[in-house]
């Protein structure tokens, strides 16, 4: 028996001693390119590993847009990027000028596709060479499994051999679009850590037929033809009060778990923004750094922002940890209360009295006599240019209005 134990120390020194003499492997500085395989196709991307001191960051760099990740660990003999203030991962085996392992949405269960990356590839695709004229607008009608339609605008444009663009839609744009054409195919991709997207189609005779693919198995197709007058429906007429309400009442908890309710002196003969939001939704957060910088120089002006946040989980302490994750990175100053999950039927029945929640975000303007004055249904983020521009001097004009009365 006492030799057992001799032999058991024995081994478990040297088990000690060789975890810790162990070299952790390396994850090299610079430019990677990174594929991940969606529904039998790859979808590219560009990240930048830097190590500051012994600490690793990453910039995800997804065309115009770069994204700082600073939660990075090497844990024996892989690599974990979370990927900016979503509750997703790049998980990979670390192996020289290789990474290969999985891109995994946590609050989702069993969702996990193929990831790869290539040290020392500075460029998104390889060769691209875009002859193919795609500018202009674009009238987009796409169609889902089951058959419902909803309406687009396509903005293209040739920039070298490059084509960059989006989609505009009545919930939100499609946010930053990178590719190139081949003969007369398009293709445009997204990666922002949460949005992995890819777009392809044929052009015939100013006409597009393509297919938009999204993560792990949504599919939608969709036409659309050229027209540089293309537009949507008017963003403040899509969501409104039902007969017989002119005003919100609601009690959330805040992230200290207390109730909030419009009726807090706080908000007394103020004006109010309801910032209806989710931390997974990455239009939400365009919008979110948009209220911020405006609040920060006109908060003392009689006016306040609450965020009303429906997320993954209908798990309060879950929710109240992404969004304080989200208010940290991003450093908002306004309130926040936790109002529900992301289904859009279950977050309708929150605030009964509006027609519908069709999309994240969607803001409710409040004059300071409780009176709602109007609903803003999705958001034209900065890759929509010249619409994002428009929208945000028709804000500073109606905000002004709204503080002056």
């Amino acid at each position: 028996m006492e030799r057992i134990k001799i032999i058991f120390v024995i081994i478990s020194i040297s088990c000690l001693f060789s975890c810790k003499n162990e070299k952790q492997p390396e994850l090299k500085q610079g430019f990677w390119r990174a594929k991940i395989q969606m529904q039998g196709q790859l979808l590219p991307f560009n990240f930048e590993i830097i190590k500051d001191t012994l600490k690793y960051k990453a910039n995800l760099i997804n065309s115009k847009e770069v994204i700082p990740l600073d939660e990075i660990e090497i844990v024996g003999d892989s690599v974990f990027i979370t990927l900016h203030i979503f509750d997703i991962d790049l998980r990979a085996k670390i192996n020289g000028d290789t990474l290969n392992g999985w891109y995994i949405k946590n609050y989702k269960e069993n969702y996990k596709v193929p990831f790869t990356a290539t040290y020392g590839k500075a460029t998104r695709f390889e060769n691209p060479k875009s002859t193919t004229e795609f500018d202009g607008n674009w009238q987009t009608t796409f169609v889902e499994d089951d058959g419902t339609s909803y309406p687009a605008v396509g903005i293209f444009k040739k920039e070298g051999d490059l084509l960059t663009g989006t989609f505009l839609t009545e919930t939100g744009d499609y946010r930053y679009l990178e590719g190139y054409t081949e003969g007369n195919q398009m293709h445009l991709f997204t990666f922002d850590g949460n949005h992995a997207f890819i777009f392809n189609a044929t052009v015939k005779n100013d006409s597009l037929q393509g297919e938009f693919l999204s993560g792990k198995d949504y599919r939608e197709t969709f036409s659309a033809y050229k027209d540089n007058q293309a537009a949507l429906a008017d963003a403040n007429k899509l969501t409104y009060l039902k007969e017989g309400y002119d005003h919100i009442e609601f009690s959330f908890p805040g992230l200290d778990g207390k109730p909030v309710s419009l009726q807090d002196k706080k908000y007394q003969h103020k004006v109010v923004l309801l910032q209806i939001f989710g931390t997974w939704c990455p239009n939400c957060m365009d919008e979110t750094k948009f209220y911020r910088n405006w609040y920060e120089k006109n908060n003392d002006k009689g006016v306040e922002i609450i965020g009303l946040a429906y997320e993954a989980k209908d798990d309060f302490e879950y929710a109240k940890a992404r969004v304080e994750k989200m208010k940290q990175k991003y450093k908002v100053g306004y309130d926040y209360v936790i109002a529900g999950v992301y289904d859009k039927e279950a977050a309708a029945k929150t605030l009964p009295m509006l027609n519908h929640i069709i999309s994240f975000p969607t803001t409710i303007f409040i004059d300071k006599k409780g009176t709602v004055r109007r609903i803003h249904t999705g958001f034209s983020g900065p890759a929509t240019g010249k619409y994002y521009e428009a929208f945000v001097d028709d804000f500073n004009s109606f905000m002004n209005q709204l503080l002056n009365e």
